[in-house]
């Protein structure tokens, strides 16, 4: 999966400081970039003796947002779960000297395994698919009792008012991606339609979930996990840039979101999620009573406000991608197929809030 490398470092200042830092990787190295990685550009390091690790970097150049691209907190909570049951890459160094490579950077452990692209995880038997899917749950759930303090993640984010925190986070970030203008077009990315009205919702604190303050990883997909390279277990979590201490039931809908796309028209569907279309592929209730099985609470009564927030978070998430490819700063090869995702996400978003918020105001009335 790693080829081309798309934004050249310089390897001799990254390699002095590999032999001073970072023993268990043997100079000269080899480097290539990895495909994925939409913000952070991520990187093979081959050491002389063909042992391999991960790079994971801040782009180049002036960053659209401030508050995205946090390889720090990256490096940091990898390190603190690193003895917990919770599988992440073991965390070998962090540095925060932009005159190494230009931009704060960190190391760790490449894991030997498969990272899946395809939700419906196709090329596996119908009994590995769905324990693959019960393992990614399962996962998910042992992340979410942690106990930030155990760990020495108490200062890693407020226990209180995750949502309002993320209202004004992506706020802030939307307004200044849309005000983002193309090098060569001269256009600015735009707005996500309906927006004022989309905030006003999720600010009313009658409908906002209850505060529960655990770890959480902010982007939790299939495509970040690596899974076993022939069992069908998950043994490494990637892309933790957006985690935090917040409510935990924003990263189920952000698993669970390729099942809420199948009866949806304004984008595209993934062909295993039709009904009945990949044997072995677990029902989305099944899903949800396994997770709570092992997180210990339930959370069906929040999911319809979940998850029209979780769709008007994706929408940021595809116009930041517009934004960096306006500027020339995303890193995946797919970011002008990924940025174009931004407006048929965006209709979407909007019509799960009007849900959302007719609901809300049927059970006030109850």
């Amino acid at each position: 999966m790693a080829g081309i490398v798309r934004q050249p470092i310089d390897i001799k200042s990254l390699e002095h400081y590999i032999s001073q830092n970072v023993p268990e990787i043997k100079v000269p190295i080899d480097l290539k970039q990895f495909g994925f990685g939409q913000s952070n550009p991520t990187y093979q390091i081959t050491g002389a003796n063909g042992q391999k690790f991960v790079m994971r970097k801040k782009p180049p150049g002036k960053l659209v947002s401030k508050t995205a691209h946090q390889v720090e907190r990256e490096y940091r909570i990898i390190h603190a779960l690193g003895p917990t049951d919770v599988p992440v890459p073991k965390a070998y160094g962090l540095c925060e000297d932009v005159s190494v490579i230009g931009t704060a950077f960190y190391i760790m452990e490449f894991l030997d395994g498969r990272i899946i692209e395809d939700p419906s995880i196709p090329d596996v038997t119908p009994e590995e698919r769905t324990e693959m899917w019960h393992d990614a749950i399962r996962t998910l759930a042992k992340l979410h009792r942690i106990v930030p303090k155990d760990v020495g993640l108490e200062s890693y984010g407020r226990p209180s008012d995750f949502y309002n925190r993320q209202i004004k986070t992506f706020s802030t970030i939307t307004k200044a991606q849309a005000e983002t203008v193309d090098i060569d077009t001269k256009e600015s990315v735009g707005e996500i339609p309906h927006i004022n009205e989309i905030l006003d919702y999720f600010r009313d604190p009658r409908f906002q979930p209850k505060d529960r303050g655990n770890p959480i990883h902010g982007d939790y997909k299939i495509d970040n996990l690596v899974f076993h390279k022939t069992e069908p277990r998950v043994i490494g979590i990637l892309d933790w840039e957006m985690s935090t201490i917040g409510h935990p039931i924003s990263d189920l809908i952000n698993l669970i979101t390729p099942y809420l796309l199948v009866n949806q028209s304004h984008v595209k569907k993934l062909s295993g999620f039709a009904e009945g279309a990949t044997p072995g592929l677990p029902p989305r209730d099944v899903l949800v009573k396994w997770y709570a099985e092992v997180a210990g609470w339930d959370p069906s009564p929040d999911l319809t406000w979940g998850i029209a927030f979780g769709f008007f978070r994706a929408t940021c998430i595809y116009q930041g991608i517009a934004a960096r490819y306006a500027v020339r700063q995303a890193s995946s090869a797919k970011a002008k197929e990924n940025a174009a995702q931004r407006h048929p996400m965006g209709r979407l978003a909007w019509d799960l809030v009007k849900q959302a918020r007719d609901e809300s105001k049927m059970k006030a009335k109850l």
